[in-house]
Formats: C-alpha cells, sequence, structure tokens
C-alpha cells in the first residue's frame, strides 16, 4: 500500500523479491535489475521483506546494481530485510556497505 508520500513512479523503481536467492534464481534477478538499471531511476529500493536466504551469487548481483544505480549518481537501498538475510549480510560485513531500511517506505523517503 502506498501512503501519501509515495507516488505509482516511486513504487515502480523498487523491485520486489522473494523466497530464497540462489544461484538458480540469480540470473533472472541480474536480468531484471540490470533492466531497471539501464532506464537510471533517481532512487533504486530492493525489497527484500519476503526473502528467506540469499546466497553469495545473489549478494553479488546486488552489489553490481549498487555499483551500476552510482555510477549514474542513482541512490540504491534494500529495505524489509528478514533477520535470517540480515545476519548473512552482517557477516560479510554488507551491512556496512549498503544503505539498508526497515521497509519500502522509509527507503523511498530518505535522501
Amino acid at each position: 500500500m502506498a501512503d501519501s508520500n509515495t507516488t505509482a513512479s516511486d513504487q515502480s523503481n523498487v523491485f520486489p523479491l522473494e523466497g530464497e536467492i540462489d544461484l538458480h534464481v540469480s540470473p533472472r534477478v541480474a536480468i531484471s535489475l540490470g533492466q531497471m538499471v539501464k532506464n537510471k531511476p533517481p532512487k533504486l529500493v530492493v525489497d527484500l521483506s519476503r526473502v528467506s536466504y540469499i546466497d553469495s551469487s545473489g549478494l553479488a548481483i546486488l552489489i553490481e546494481t549498487m555499483q551500476g544505480v552510482e555510477e549514474y549518481g542513482g541512490m540504491f537501498a534494500i529495505a524489509g530485510m528478514q533477520d535470517t538475510v540480515r545476519s548473512i549480510f552482517e557477516i560479510a560485513r554488507l551491512d556496512q556497505v549498503f544503505r539498508i531500511y526497515p521497509d519500502v517506505n522509509s527507503a523511498l523517503a530518505a535522501k
């Protein structure tokens, strides 16, 4: 649900993922995110609220996407991480690399 601060165009820059993001799923995720980056949205938010697991291939795609967005001056954010996924990011120390927000709306509202 969008609140009064979130427009439909903002929501089109949100990429929701769900389930396990592993070697079998990652290539499709990479293609989809790559197409979004080509459009150069000012802000790209990956919604992980329904992701239960992510492996190194998934993490690599998120890093590549973040670098692609930053190359053109956009902002890349991750939102809605479950505790199990957050611990994977913390072990890899990626919680210090990514902009991580509790939910999509706070990521979209961030400057």
